[in-house]
This record gives structure tokens, C-alpha cells and sequence, in this order.
């Protein structure tokens, strides 16, 4: 009787017993950490690629090739950033005294003020580490559509 009273009394596993417990969430935890840390930094890359290929606005005169030479750039330097089939999206238009007008080639009325828009988006997917359908925002394979955007007014 002596020994089972000093068994139940022996209190020398307990803190084994709740790490075993408490272990697995702060695993998730630090697992969820880690997956978010990681969309960041992807996201990150996205937008340094999309800015790198706006700067090639500023190095030639606006035109209808370097609207092609933008998608290339941004799709190129996507793909080396670590991303598969990135889709670019390349939006320019011209606003006069603040309404977009549908043809970026004309000319506003004199005594408007004008502006030219260059934005270029580029999506690409991320698959986190547990991926799951179920996440909120999640594709259904379980991977999430990333954005990088950037823009710049030309003139």
C-alpha cells in the first residue's frame, strides 16, 4: 500500500508528460511561422521582379515595343527569382485631368493635365509547406496566387 501511495504521490514525469503535450502545437506554431515568412519573402521577390522591369521604362522612350520588352522582362525575372510560369500583365493608359482615356496614344485638350501610366502585375503561385484547400484564400490544389505589382508615370 506504502508503494502505490508514493507512486501517485511521485510527481518526477510531469513536465514530460506536458511538453509531450504541448509540443506538437508549438510545432504548428513554429511550422506556420516559417510558411508565412516564406509567402512574404515570395511576395517580396514578385515585386522586386515587377520593378525591375518598370526601370526599363525609364531607360528607352515609351512605345508599343517597350510595352512588349516590359512583359519579357518581368516574366524573365520571375522565372529566375525560383518561379514557374509567371503571369504578366503589362497596363498602360493615359489620363487626362484625371479620367483614363481609352487610347494611351492620344492627346489630352489643351489646358488639361495629363499623364501617362505604366503598372505591370505579375502573379505566380506559392505551395506552402502543409498545403490544404481549406486555408482561407487557397486555390483548390492548395497553392495561393501571389501578386507583385508595380508602377511608374512616364510622362
Amino acid at each position: 500500500m506504502r508503494l502505490c501511495r508514493q507512486i501517485f504521490a511521485d510527481q518526477g514525469g510531469a513536465s514530460v508528460i506536458e511538453l509531450a503535450l504541448v509540443a506538437p502545437i508549438f510545432a504548428s506554431m513554429l511550422i506556420g511561422m516559417v510558411d508565412l515568412s516564406r509567402a512574404y519573402s515570395a511576395k517580396l521577390q514578385l515585386e522586386q521582379a515587377a520593378q525591375r522591369s518598370i526601370e526599363k521604362v525609364q531607360q528607352y522612350q515609351t512605345s508599343s515595343n517597350t510595352f512588349s520588352t516590359l512583359s519579357t522582362e518581368a516574366s524573365s525575372a520571375a522565372t529566375a527569382a525560383g518561379f514557374t510560369s509567371p503571369v504578366v500583365t503589362v497596363d498602360f493608359w493615359l489620363e487626362c485631368d484625371g479620367t483614363r482615356q481609352t487610347d494611351y496614344n492620344t492627346h489630352c485638350s489643351t489646358g488639361q493635365t495629363y499623364g501617362r501610366w505604366v503598372t505591370v502585375d505579375i502573379a505566380a503561385t506559392y505551395s506552402p509547406m502543409f498545403a490544404s484547400r481549406h486555408w482561407p484564400g487557397a486555390n483548390a490544389d492548395g497553392t495561393f496566387t501571389l501578386h507583385g505589382k508595380a508602377g511608374l508615370r512616364t510622362q
